[in-house]
């Protein structure tokens, strides 16, 4: 019988690929350089290609620094730069799109103060600028009118934008109309605008158009193709076929690079697939990673956490040298998962001594830790300094582990006070945890008014069945009956619940579906014996 994963491959005399974190072209050319006054002060270039040098790093610095903008454009219009050389004047452009000045680089871009017509280049930046800017659909809509200028020929590196821009829209239609004026003007896609494509449809939520788009890609696939087309099965939910697209991606080069190896990790985790989470840790080792820092040793932890391994979770966390926020979340996380709520909250304050601030996160690991150690008044002390001294704000989800907290411990007035005081409003967990605890602590008339103010939203059929159940337990049997011939009414259905074992490196789904089902009836006594 064949191994469910594939044999390692022996480690190959070529360094291994960059981590790439987008299918798109890389756009930094070297460091931002010193700002305006600087550059004046110690004479800006004169040739238009080193100026046009300084305006794209500048364009691609973390932040562009916007009074260069004006500064270096008057310093080109004086020397008529702009107007004559197109590339200084397309520079400018993206200078002014990455400062948020929209309006001049339309200008510029439209021939304000003369200079040669826009080519597929300067479109392109344009396209570029505005999708850094978030404006997705306007820089869609800017390829679209690219494509239907007859005197413009559209290239790859001008597809991967429009690609691109579609991706962040997440409009499905609008980037099959982007492909579509790629394919009638028969553009050439090279590797990296074949990635866009790949990660465009997958965004967009149509993950079997990126694998047609993947199976049938013509250029020699790279790492970033394999990692944009693992991690949409796994954004899209289909895990195992994330892992199998990672088992068939080992076999042959590039070596997968760090972001494969968390894509594939998460998928994982979220399996709960245990052995193909150990498999991938080995066959890193096999290809040369002997030690797991950083984002892949933070997606190690997790794995192991959320598979209920949390000795190994804890034997990464031990080894790794660099330890950030992440890297204790996610193992505070873990230990509070398994119920090892004062492992947690040792961890926690070993954090603080190490000079790591929390994160909103965090926090909720911890607030967790404190609900499973039964620690109250420690999680309602750590809940209250997460604004008043580490400047994090409390949301939705840390009022609703603090309701559990307080309903599990049996404080219902404090956790019904909590609700009625919460700044923000609640969902339908916060109200879940609380009918929960009134369920677990027998108070029915309780319930009954959480349900009421539930109504203003919309409840959830777990909801349902829980006030239901709570009613049938105390004997109240025709209470029982409305609530699910209500729930028949309002067409809620009840999802069934669900379990995923591993046997061998197989994943096996296995659903909850009752034994005897029962119609509902106006009879009390059919559906309860």
């Amino acid at each position: 019988m064949d191994a469910p994963y594939p044999p390692a491959r022996q480690p190959s005399s070529k360094p291994a690929a960059a981590p790439l974190r987008s299918p798109g072209r890389a756009s930094n050319p070297g460091p931002a350089p010193p700002h305006a006054a600087s550059l004046l002060r110690g004479g800006a270039p004169h040739d238009a290609g080193a100026l046009r040098a300084v305006l794209k790093r500048l364009a691609t610095a973390a932040s562009a620094p916007c009074e260069a903008a004006p500064a270096l454009h008057a310093h080109s219009a004086k020397l008529g730069l702009y107007r004559h050389h197109r590339g200084v004047r397309d520079a400018l452009v993206g200078l002014y799109l990455a400062c948020g000045r929209r309006g001049v680089a339309c200008d510029l871009f439209a021939g304000a103060g003369g200079g040669p017509a826009p080519d597929v280049i300067s479109w392109t930046a344009m396209v570029t600028g505005h999708a850094r800017m978030g404006l997705f659909r306007e820089a869609a809509a800017l390829f679209l009118a690219m494509a239907d200028d007859g005197a413009l020929v559209i290239d790859a590196v001008a597809a991967a934008a429009a690609f691109a821009a579609c991706a962040g829209a997440g409009d499905l239609a609008l980037a099959r109309e982007v492909h579509r004026r790629v394919l009638n003007a028969g553009v050439s896609l090279d590797v990296v605008a074949c990635n866009a494509l790949v990660d465009m449809y997958a965004k967009c939520g149509d993950a079997a158009a990126a694998l047609r788009c993947f199976r049938t890609m013509m250029p020699t696939k790279n790492v970033v193709t394999w990692n944009t087309m693992i991690s949409a099965h796994a954004r899209a939910g289909e895990l195992q076929e994330a892992l199998e697209l990672f088992r068939e991606g080992c076999a042959p080069s590039p070596l997968p690079d760090d972001a494969t190896f968390v894509a594939v990790l998460c998928a994982c985790a979220r399996l709960g697939a245990l052995d193909a989470g150990r498999w991938v840790h080995a066959y890193m080792g096999r290809t040369g990673r002997d030690a797991a820092d950083g984002v892949v040793g933070n997606a190690l932890i997790d794995m192991y956490a959320k598979c209920g391994a949390v000795e190994q979770a804890a034997e990464v966390f031990d080894a790794m040298t660099r330890r950030d926020v992440y890297t204790y979340t996610s193992m505070i996380s873990g230990l509070a998962m398994h119920g090892r709520g004062e492992e947690a909250l040792a961890l926690f304050g070993d954090m603080r001594r190490a000079g790591v601030r929390p994160n909103e996160v965090t926090f909720l690991g911890v607030l967790s830790a404190c609900c499973h150690a039964g620690n109250i008044e420690d999680g309602l002390q750590h809940f209250d300094a997460m604004a008043e001294q580490h400047g994090v704000v409390p949301g939705i989800e840390h009022y609703g582990c603090v309701v559990d907290m307080l309903g599990r411990a049996g404080r219902l007035d404090e956790a019904e006070d909590l609700v009625s005081a919460m700044p923000i409003r609640p969902d339908a967990l916060v109200w879940g945890s609380l009918l929960a605890a009134c369920r677990a602590h027998g108070h029915v008339d309780r319930a009954e008014r959480v349900m009421r103010r539930m109504a203003e939203d919309e409840a959830d059929a777990g909801d349902y069945v829980l006030m239901s159940n709570m009613y049938a337990h105390e004997g109240r049997h025709g209470k029982a009956v409305q609530v699910r011939r209500q729930m028949r009414r309002g067409k809620v259905d009840k999802v069934p619940g669900c379990s995923l074992i591993e046997i061998d490196g197989v994943v096996h789904e296995f659903q909850a579906v009752p034994a005897n089902s029962v119609e509902i009836s106006d009879d009390a006594s059919d559906l309860f014996s």
